[in-house]
């Protein structure tokens, strides 16, 4: 708890900065003899890009998840077993494990027990997103890996959380409203399932009327074409056009009315994120300078030192 505390302190303070929790820019510069870890990350990121370009995806829901799913950036979700973070309902559906495991066994040749499966999970997820469009960033690395991972401790919002209710999540580690609404910009990349949007399409609030605020056309493509009879169907939440971009149609596709989640939707009309979401909308660098320093910004929620984690041998279960 105390650890929490500190940490959404300084991060409300805007004290947190690359040295936090022994975490620095080029932190392991020397550290795995003459080998360039980053390029190793980022090389293996590239193949896997090169024929699976969805992975952008996958990297950015799972640093979330493990973020923000028990407020500590900390690799657990990474962790498998019968009552793992993985087997919570909000977790059923990430994916990308597989290649932070790919990545861990190349390091773990060239210098064991050195780089945490945290770190290679948030090098991995930067060099997806300027892969798929994004920009360049430095992230700082050196967190540790935790040594619990519990379904039990998972706390994530749902997709119809109200605008007032995920300020207030996200203000918990610091995100001010700006952010919150840029963070949701990660849905550039994201799908859904028709189960989880069909409410809107066909009983809205028990109306049996699609939700009016969705629109008309986009309604009758989605619930005739897309959904009908397919409660798994995938769902785009960015433009079918643009779904494996980090780009800013995602705020576009908002003010035409096509926020597929209800939480998308309301940050375009609420009073206090409307403008946020207008000027993402008209400025694709603006969004892409913020969405960095969000993503920097996450990696950071509840790092862990050396005294606290561990270097894990493998990704999946601790030492």
């Amino acid at each position: 708890m105390a650890k929490h505390v500190a940490i959404v302190v300084l991060l409300v303070l805007g004290l947190v900065n690359s040295s936090y929790a022994g975490t620095s820019v080029g932190y392991y510069t020397g550290k795995c003899g003459s080998n360039d870890v980053e390029s190793i990350i980022k090389g293996i990121v590239q193949a896997r890009f090169s024929y699976d370009p969805d992975i952008i995806a996958f990297l950015l829901r799972l640093l979330f998840h493990d973020s923000m799913g028990n407020l500590q950036t900390d690799g657990s979700l990474l962790l498998k077993g019968p009552n793992s973070e993985q087997t919570a309902v909000p977790n059923f559906t990430v994916k990308g494990y597989d290649l932070i495991d790919t990545i861990k066994a190349a390091l773990e040749q060239e210098c064991p027990g050195v780089v945490s499966c945290t770190d290679i999970m948030v090098a991995a997820t930067r060099d997806a997103v300027l892969l798929a469009g994004g920009i360049y960033f430095d992230v700082p690395l050196g967190r540790y890996d935790g040594k619990v991972g519990l379904a039990s401790n998972v706390v994530l919002p749902p997709p119809d959380i109200s605008v007032a209710s995920a300020i207030a999540y996200y203000q918990q580690v610091g995100f001010t409203d700006l952010e919150t609404v840029v963070l949701l910009g990660g849905h550039t990349v994201g799908v859904t399932h028709c189960n989880v949007i069909k409410d809107r399409l066909y009983n809205f609030q028990g109306t049996q009327q699609p939700d009016p605020s969705l629109d008309a056309f986009y309604v009758f493509f989605l619930g005739t074409i897309i959904c009908q009879n397919n409660d798994e169907m995938f769902v785009f939440l960015d433009s079918p056009n643009s779904v494996r971009t980090v780009d800013n149609s995602y705020y576009q596709m908002l003010l035409q009315n096509k926020g597929i989640l209800p939480i998308d939707n309301a940050i375009a009309f609420d009073p206090s994120t409307a403008s946020y979401v207008q000027d993402l909308a008209n400025n694709n660098d603006y969004f892409l300078d913020l969405f960095a320093k969000v993503i920097v910004k996450m990696s950071l929620v509840g790092v862990l030192d050396e005294n606290e984690g561990e270097i894990r041998n493998q990704c999946w279960t601790t030492n």
